[in-house]
């Protein structure tokens, strides 16, 4: 049921928004990184969850295994980043940014 209920979530999540999905995982099988760190604004934490199984489902073939560590501290923009992440164990090698801006309906 949990695999349901994310699969419509992430349907309802890729209609609404752009969040490059895809992209994100062709970076993450050309890098290979251990820890990941996604951090997402208010609007989107509610998805985070399904954003990550769905990360971790594209990813479960690869050779090399990628953890996902979600951010729930705040997030007002791509220039707030996390203070500190160098001193967080496990070392984080990647940080992937959300933003939440819903894509213009299409005027005919």
């Amino acid at each position: 049921m949990k695999e349901l209920k994310n699969k419509i979530n992430i349907t309802k999540i890729k209609e609404k928004y752009n969040l490059e999905l895809d992209k994100i995982i062709k970076k993450i099988k050309k890098q290979k990184p251990k820890n990941v760190l996604l951090q997402f604004p208010d609007g989107l934490k509610p998805y985070a969850m399904a954003i990550t199984d769905y990360l971790n489902e594209n990813l479960k073939n690869e050779k090399f295994k990628t953890e996902f560590l979600i951010w729930f501290g705040s997030c007002f923009g791509a220039c707030d980043t996390p203070v500190g992440l160098e001193s967080i164990k496990p070392k984080i090698d990647l940080l992937i940014q959300f933003g939440h801006s819903e894509l213009m309906p299409e005027y005919i």
